[in-house]
């Protein structure tokens, strides 16, 4: 791919005055990019090896506060230094940005050097090799969905987030003369991913005001992952450059349908495509069905790493394309996992139940421990279900709130085996302290509803 970087491109970019920046950026809690500019000449002479950050960046919520009640970081332990250890095969270009190249970097322990359990790229990367223990190599795909809007991120902020106009005043799924007038901000989000190394297939208007969509083709998991959060970080950027602003909130106005990201995964050995039978009359292997069994099974276990917030919770809503209940069907969109390509080799199954705000690192893994302990345990997979879930009362349901999701969470003893039981409590704290970051707020629906009349 173009865009991808050996450290000796870098190196010569960087002699040759193309270019003079590297971001080193680790992959936080939330899935962001956090991390330093480097003189280009300083990365490639010392800073390649290894560079330095406050490990509260591991503890934090969204607005960057450090809550009580990790075990990893406090106040009291003084917040020391993890070690950002550069991952050279991650080197590419950021062409919307002059003179600048980035790396991903993963975390470790200042003095043992041993990765941070707790770290989403970590926490992934574990899953794979117990996946690979098992001779199988995960693929996985990830669809963005964002909502662009005519004003700027400072505009919007300034306004107290009210009276906020999509770029576009119609349902636009599919629209090519809405599209056509994205362009300015479209256009440029996918030649430039892909200039970076993001292999992106195409972008389109999703099924609301202004709400758009952005696919990648599949790769390892560890590469979806990578380019996931890397095009998110550059849709912001690019709509920013161009004065409008993006919002990944799966679900910024009652009225509008929510933002999702589905995740399509299959596992292939030796090159092929494990999950295809061709003998079974919807093409699924054996290992295939173990593998689904176990993901919707322990669902609601790892709900929370699907939807992270409060606000992910009111995404989930029947006649709006966001699934309600965790049950497979054949190429059904009111379902929380739709089987697809079935009866051909590209057969593999669709969770639909995550929402924009995902850190793919963390949904990614949560949902190969689940298959992986289906085939470790060859669960038996239901048969599918038809027609409109939304109305089927024997169909399991999603966890419904955050504080469901949390519970589950805690409790788990299939996430305290497969992630650590010190992973599962930490990301159980970040949980907590959303829950009560939002329960201390007097929201604007509390105030004109009761204002008046309570």
């Amino acid at each position: 791919m173009p865009g991808i970087l050996s450290f000796d491109d870098l190196k010569s970019l960087v002699a040759n005055g193309t270019i003079d920046t590297v971001l080193t950026c680790l992959v936080d809690m939330q899935g962001r990019l956090m991390g330093k500019r480097f003189h280009a000449v300083n990365f490639v002479e010392n800073s390649y090896k290894e560079t330095h950050c406050c490990n509260y960046l591991l503890a934090t919520d969204l607005e960057m506060a450090t809550p009580e009640g990790y075990a990893s970081s406090s106040w009291q332990s003084g917040y020391g230094d993890y070690v950002m250890k550069p991952d050279l095969g991650t080197i590419r270009l950021m062409p919307w940005l002059e003179g600048t190249a980035m790396v991903l970097c993963d975390i470790l322990d200042h003095h043992t050097h041993e990765p941070i359990s707790h770290s989403p790229r970590t926490i992934l990367k574990k899953q794979v090799t117990r996946l690979k223990t098992l001779g199988f190599d995960a693929m996985m795909a990830t669809e963005l969905e964002f909502f662009l809007f005519e004003q700027s991120f400072d505009d919007i902020r300034k306004s107290g987030f009210r009276e906020m106009r999509p770029i576009s005043g119609y349902n636009e799924d599919y629209h090519i003369l809405q599209t056509t007038k994205e362009e300015g901000v479209m256009r440029p989000i996918r030649n430039h991913l892909f200039a970076a190394g993001i292999p992106i297939e195409n972008s389109k208007g999703e099924a609301e005001t202004g709400q758009e969509e952005l696919n990648i083709r599949y790769a390892d998991a560890l590469d979806c992952a990578d380019h996931h959060t890397i095009a998110k970080h550059a849709v912001k950027e690019i709509a920013w450059q161009q004065g409008r602003a993006a919002t990944f909130l799966p679900k910024w106005d009652h009225t509008k349908v929510g933002s999702s990201s589905h995740v399509h995964q299959s596992l292939w050995q030796g090159g092929e495509p494990a999950f295809y039978d061709k003998s079974d009359n919807l093409g699924m292997s054996d290992l295939m069905r173990h593998y689904m069994a176990g993901l919707i099974a322990y669902s609601p276990d790892y709900t929370y790493f699907l939807a992270p917030y409060v606000n992910s919770y009111k995404r989930f809503s029947k006649g709006t394309f966001a699934p309600t209940k965790s049950v497979w069907s054949v190429d059904n969109r009111t379902a929380g996992f739709r089987l697809c390509g079935d009866g051909t080799k590209g057969v593999r199954v669709e969770c639909r139940i995550g929402g924009s705000d995902i850190n793919p690192y963390l949904a990614q893994a949560v949902m190969l421990a689940a298959g992986i302990k289906g085939i470790e345990d060859k669960m038996k997979l239901a048969p599918a279900t038809t027609g409109d879930v939304y109305e089927d009362s024997k169909a399991a349901d999603i966890p419904q709130t955050l504080r469901m999701a949390t519970e589950k969470l805690r409790a788990s003893e299939f996430l305290r085996t497969a992630l650590g039981d010190d992973v599962v409590d930490h990301y159980t704290r970040a949980a907590e302290w959303e829950q009560e970051e939002f329960d201390r707020v007097v929201t604007d629906w509390e105030i004109a509803r009761g204002f008046e009349r309570a």
